[in-house]
């Protein structure tokens, strides 16, 4: 149910603009509805979103994307958004026996990802247009790549995305200011870099996965350390079936996951990411506050009550 609310809230949004909701006073429709959406977030709300939150703003931005593309006359399908579940892959440890007897290391999810980066409608429906009608939906979809924001990163390099599109016009309904969003988000979310040698570095992980190689070992797993089993986990099932990777890949991910829980791998992991990474946010206060104000208001945006 919270879905299906999300997309339509969303898309009512997106078709106020539309219509043009406003007057011809000199004000544009997106400041028009910018003012008439003002939602205000005081500094003791500021907080980081669950991921179910995350997922409403995601099915919002994709309801408001499909309205922006159909008013351009093309046909675009909403998703995929990830699962919660598909959410936790990749992490350096884990420590959910539960999650790796269904999952294994995530294989399942980057399948299915990748079968919908080949297969799925918004993938197949503009390779089958004429080749101007393609360049105008990418276009339509993803704004001017000769356009575009900047923003430097904390650990180096910068990162671009267009100022117009429907992706765009999207985000800068749901947050108020694409700009403003873009370079707290891509600022906030790019400091791992900054941190994680850190991490690696401190002799509390160090002991802890001391502690997590010894137990692997006594499983007949002698892998030294996180990094070295991903390293020959993907040589070794490189050739093999997907049911052979899967099989393989949910044995090793299950006794990896018993010996981060027996060593307190994980639990030391996340607390150290938290003792660092907090340092550096105060570093980046601004940046941050400004980054879960804009989520918290993106989310207030996507739960709108239809009509509004």
């Amino acid at each position: 149910m919270r879905r299906k609310a999300c997309i339509t809230v969303a898309v009512a949004a997106a078709a106020c603009t539309v219509a043009g909701c406003g007057e011809g006073n000199g004000t544009t429709d997106t400041e028009k509805w910018r003012n008439s959406q003002a939602v205000v977030i005081a500094d003791s709300e500021l907080r980081d979103l669950t991921v179910p939150e995350e997922m409403e703003i995601e099915y919002a931005e994709y309801a408001l994307v499909k309205k922006c593309m159909e008013d351009k006359g093309f046909t675009y399908w909403m998703g995929p958004v990830a699962s919660a579940d598909a959410r936790r892959a990749g992490r350096y440890v884990n420590d959910d026996i539960a999650w790796a007897k269904k999952y294994g290391y995530g294989r399942p999810f980057d399948e299915a990802a990748e079968k919908d980066r080949r297969e799925h409608p918004n993938v197949r429906y503009p390779n089958g247009l004429p080749r101007k009608d393609r360049i105008r939906y990418n276009t339509s979809l993803n704004g001017d790549y000769d356009d575009v924001l900047r923003v430097d990163l904390p650990a180096g390099g910068t990162m671009e995305t267009p100022r117009e599109g429907c992706w765009a016009e999207a985000r800068n309904r749901l947050y108020g200011d694409l700009e403003t969003w873009f370079k707290a988000k891509k600022t906030v979310t790019g400091l791992s870099p900054l941190y994680v040698p850190d991490i690696l570095a401190d002799e509390r992980l160090r002991k802890a996965v001391a502690a997590w190689s010894s137990c692997m070992k006594k499983a007949g797993l002698p892998f030294s350390s996180p990094e070295q089993l991903r390293e020959k986990r993907i040589a070794r099932t490189e050739g093999m079936s997907s049911g052979e990777a899967r099989t393989y890949e949910t044995e090793l991910a299950v006794s990896d996951a018993g010996c981060a829980v027996e060593s307190s791998l994980g639990k030391t992991a996340r607390a150290l990411e938290r003792e660092h990474l907090s340092v550096l946010l105060k570093e980046y206060e601004k940046e941050n506050t400004t980054y879960q104000r804009m989520r918290l208001t993106a989310l207030a945006h996507a739960r709108e009550p239809d009509g509004r």
